[in-house]
């Protein structure tokens, strides 16, 4: 296989699981999506990207060597103030006194009095290390709680900005999180960064299907007493089915976000490829081990406007490996027909699978090929769009 720079590299995936919850709504049940003249099951992309970002994998974004980021509604108080406790830096009223201005000025006017209506910020580690040597500075210098209040106020006025006046690096300051699902911040725009990977909603190619699980919770005391019952009756929803799952790395963005640095965008699309294939969602772990690997993967790199093949699955199809990719594979050719062909494609299938312009390969090669087609994009800052 030979790489050549293009602008979008698309990766689609289809994925089964039996008798799972994968991701829940706030009821509890399965979330879902209706679809064509069907109601599927639905992934979220928020759950697909918090477990990419997450997982403990050989293929984990954290071994790719580059600064992460955190996100909570806590930094101030788990992250300046906590260190500055340990070191005894100030008296406890004025370490108390620049976590609190520090909160206020990342989260809002209220954020001090009221944790619940901060905001959960992605924060950079290169960040917090800047906010904590700021931090530091003024709790050594400041003589009591107001001038300690008054040197942070000052010192983000001065800035004029939060964030982004941290960002010496670029967006890697937000870290590797940020420059690839993007951030938002409200209280500082400029801090903004936009997301080089697009993760669309999965859902099932077929019809919803779901069963109630009745089960009982036995009390082993009672019953070696002898006596009968139980300690408990409960319910919930599982759900089973095959998943079609698409996400799309915007090249020329990837490589601007990550500091104009090709090789390092290579190697976060050869992380993401295996992490995309072979990490499951899933809710309720413990009682149902919702772990697979996808059964199809198929990367195309492309100069064109992507373009999803979800619609492929419009019409349900029957929950069978064989007829998704039939489907899949007679979509692509249409869409080929249709439109011309322009993109390279290679796939990793578990079976024996034709698809039109692809050829099969095992899902290392198939994440080096991704790898070398985006450090092929020269060095730039522009997007693709």
């Amino acid at each position: 296989m030979t790489a050549s720079a293009a602008r979008f590299l698309q990766i689609h995936t289809l994925s089964s699981y039996p008798a799972t919850l994968l991701n829940r709504d706030d009821s509890g049940l399965a979330k879902r999506l209706p679809f064509g003249d069907a109601t599927r099951t639905r992934i979220s992309s928020q759950c697909l990207k918090r477990h990419w970002r997450t997982v403990e994998d050989l293929w984990a974004l954290k071994n790719i060597g580059e600064p992460m980021a955190v996100r909570s509604r806590e930094v101030p108080e788990r992250r300046l103030l906590a260190p500055l406790e340990a070191e005894g830096v100030g008296s406890p009223e004025v370490r108390k006194a620049v976590s609190d201005a520090f909160a206020v000025n990342l989260y809002g006017k209220n954020a001090a009095k009221d944790r619940s209506s901060r905001q959960a910020l992605l924060v950079g580690e290169p960040e917090i290390d800047s906010l904590l040597s700021e931090a530091r500075a003024i709790a050594l210098a400041a003589k009591d709680a107001k001038a300690a209040d008054a040197a942070v106020t000052e010192l983000f006025k001065s800035q004029k900005a939060n964030l982004s006046a941290l960002r010496k690096r670029g967006v890697m300051e937000a870290g590797l999180e940020a420059a690839l699902f993007g951030r938002m911040v409200t209280s500082d725009p400029d801090a903004n960064t936009n997301a080089a990977i697009h993760v669309a909603h999965a859902f099932t190619v077929h019809k919803e299907e779901t069963e109630s699980d009745y089960f009982t919770v036995v009390d082993d005391l009672t019953q070696a007493a002898g006596e009968t019952g139980t300690a408990g009756l409960f319910d919930t929803e599982l759900t089973a089915g095959l998943f079609y799952g698409y996400v799309v790395i915007d090249v020329p963005l990837l490589v601007a976000n990550v500091g104009a640095d090709p090789a390092l965008a290579g190697k976060v699309a050869e992380h993401l490829v295996h992490l995309i294939a072979t990490v499951s969602p899933g809710a309720k772990k413990g009682s149902t081990a919702p772990y697979a690997w996808a059964d199809l993967t198929l990367v195309e790199a492309d100069n064109r406007q992507p373009r999803t093949l979800a619609n492929a699955f419009r019409k349900p199809v029957d929950a069978r490996i064989n007829a998704a990719t039939d489907r899949l594979a007679d979509y692509v050719g249409k869409v080929d027909a249709a439109y011309g062909v322009s993109a390279a494609r290679h796939h990793t299938s578990i079976d024996t699978t034709s698809i039109p312009g692809s050829s099969a390969v095992n899902l290392d090669a198939l994440a080096a090929w991704a790898r070398d087609t985006v450090a092929a994009w020269p060095a730039t800052t522009k997007s693709a769009v």
